[in-house]
């Protein structure tokens, strides 16, 4: 039902080890698989039953592992793209934030947060705002309604690899590689422009 997407254009990212990044493929090719696996299932199981209700619950957490890991790999180029100050996202941050700097510091300072999770630039369509928020589980804590703009990932399997416990040197890893022009389609797109 769903493909496994291929990211073999990221290795070689500054900063990525060749291991680090097959094993974090690895992985998300496990939740496509864990999607489709447990959609075939409900299709066999009665609505109702222990065995249907766990399945339905799981299938949150495996289908948001395999869109954060696509939107997180997505968003990673070699050498980085950073956002040009004329692009709209770049003026969408100044205005919610104060500056770009302001917002990527903070976007910083939630993935160095104890914890594992994710750190998403969401973007809310109806107060047309900005927000950089910590996700603690992939099934959870999600803003309804919002578009994640960009996406980092600070479970452990994304850094252990390469930086063991220095996870402020991953994040700094990442903030070189980051896409901000795949950060500004999404934006675009969410406007509906």
């Amino acid at each position: 039902m769903y493909e496994i997407k291929k990211f073999d254009q990221l290795i070689g990212l500054e900063g990525f080890s060749e291991k680090m990044l097959k094993n974090h493929f690895a992985l998300y090719e496990g939740y496509v698989n864990n999607v489709n696996k447990i959609a075939e299932t409900l299709k066999t199981k009665e609505a109702g039953t222990p065995e249907y209700s766990e399945l339905t619950r799981r299938f949150g957490w495996e289908w948001n592992g395999m869109r954060l890991h696509e939107l997180y790999f997505e968003n990673m180029i070699k050498g980085g793209s950073d956002l040009k100050e004329d692009v709209e996202l770049y003026k969408k941050i100044v205005e919610d934030f104060g500056s770009f700097e302001k917002s990527f510091n903070e976007f910083k300072a939630i993935a160095a947060m104890r914890g594992i999770g994710w750190v998403i630039l969401y973007y809310d369509q109806k107060a047309d705002k900005l927000f950089n928020v910590w996700i603690n589980e992939h099934d959870a804590g999600h803003l309804a309604g919002c578009a994640p703009i960009l996406v980092m990932d600070v479970f452990e399997h994304a850094y252990m690899t390469d930086y063991e416990t220095k996870r402020a040197d991953y994040i700094n890893a990442f903030a070189k590689i980051a896409n901000g022009q795949v950060a500004n389609e999404r934006f675009i797109a969410a406007r509906g422009e």
